[in-house]
């Protein structure tokens, strides 16, 4: 697999392991995705990570699906980022199609093995916190930054509450501390052709334009749905469950989809791994029956991820030559501390209160915390005994 022309393969089944497996949210995905990128292939350095992890936090979109595109383009170019994103992506598209054409109503979002699976993704999100804080906060400095950040994401739930302790850290970070600038050979493949990547936000920006308009003249489904899933990756801030209020609003308003639909959807999306966004795919599914709905939900699930695409693509090149210089090395430095405390502020709300319950509940996901940090238990098999654990305790 070390041939640079395989590579886009390895990415690719890299990519569907971590799409079968990643349960938890764009914040769990980070964990996982680092255990993976980091620790076991050491694709990038933890510092490389944190800094495209800052970048993604930033951009509209789904923040772990950028991630994962983003070290997908580094490993193997815009090919590489292709398969990153179908292999995390796919698993859960396909699930909430099949929950479109039989299983919606079936109550899975109350089904005692999910409690498991998101009770691991508290152990997996505190794995997460707990190794990027020993790379990313060494000394005291950094410490108080994520502390800062910790605090006022706690405080100011939110979009605002991620960025503004981001920005001001960064800024802090230029002043405070004194970077060397390091950037090894594998991270030296972030970068790209300013031309390319220039077009990419060309691309973006005008799809953004003619989208609207031509649903607006053509009432065409298949439009009115690219458009619906455009919009919604392009002007999303936060990834995840915050997408769901524009999705509703926009698709309920067309006709194609009602409310008990819509909403028998979202618990269904809440038992699958992968990215959230995949709820797209049951949407397009559930509009139509047979063909129909299957062409329906890969467009509005290719244009839902569409912007996360031309962003990163066109805005690493720009990134990767940015983060070389000492100056910037030391603002990237600060926002890696505060991305750590935004880690913290996420894996307290809404990760834990609104899956720790109970003292069964703390017992296990100290457990799981334990077999990820000191016995090194792989997460897709903490996953498994999680569901078995929730499925047990529900009978």
């Amino acid at each position: 697999m070390e041939s640079s022309r395989l590579r886009w393969l390895e990415v690719g089944i890299t990519a569907l392991k971590l799409g079968l497996t990643s349960f938890g949210g764009p914040v769990a995905h980070i964990g996982y995705f680092r255990e993976q990128y980091v620790e076991r292939k050491k694709w990038l350095s933890d510092e490389a990570f944190g800094d495209l992890t800052a970048l993604c936090q930033f951009l509209p979109g789904p923040a772990s699906s950028q991630l994962g595109i983003a070290i997908g383009i580094g490993r193997a170019g815009f090919l590489g980022g292709i398969m990153a994103w179908l292999g995390f992506t796919l698993p859960s598209a396909l699930l909430l199609m099949a929950f479109a054409f039989g299983m919606q109503g079936s109550g899975f979002a109350d089904a005692g093995w999910l409690q498991g699976l998101k009770l691991a993704a508290v152990a997996v999100v505190a794995q997460a916190v707990w190794s990027m804080a020993k790379s990313l906060t060494p000394d005291r400095p950094r410490i108080l930054l994520a502390a800062f950040t910790a605090s006022f994401a706690i405080l100011v739930p939110g979009t605002v509450g991620q960025i503004v302790p981001i920005a001001l850290c960064g800024i802090a970070g230029a002043f405070i501390l004194k970077p060397q600038a390091v950037i090894s050979q594998n991270e030296r493949q972030l970068t790209g052709k300013g031309i390319t990547a220039g077009l990419f936000l060309l691309l973006f920006i005008t799809l953004l334009i003619l989208l609207p308009i031509m649903a607006t003249l053509n009432h065409n489904p298949l439009l009115e749905l690219a458009d619906i899933g455009y919009r919604a990756g392009a002007l999303v801030f936060g990834g995840g469950h915050v997408v769901l209020p524009m999705l509703h609003d926009n698709i309920l308003s067309t006709g194609l989809v009602n409310e008990q639909q819509f909403m028998a959807g979202y618990g269904a999306a809440q038992a699958v791994p992968g990215p959230l966004f995949t709820f797209a795919a049951y949407l397009g599914a559930v509009s139509a029956s047979g063909i129909e709905g299957v062409i329906r939900a890969a467009v509005i699930v290719i244009f839902i991820f569409l912007p996360s695409f031309l962003l990163v693509a066109g805005v690493m090149p720009f990134w990767s030559r940015l983060r070389t210089q000492r100056r910037t090395r030391a603002v990237l430095n600060g926002v890696n501390a505060s991305v750590v405390g935004i880690l913290f502020a996420a894996l307290y709300n809404p990760v834990w209160t609104s899956t720790v319950h109970d003292k069964v509940d703390l017992i296990f996901v100290g457990i799981g915390f334990l077999l990820l940090v000191i016995w090194k238990c792989p997460p897709w098999l903490l996953v498994t005994l999680a569901a078995v654990f929730g499925w047990i305790l529900s009978l």
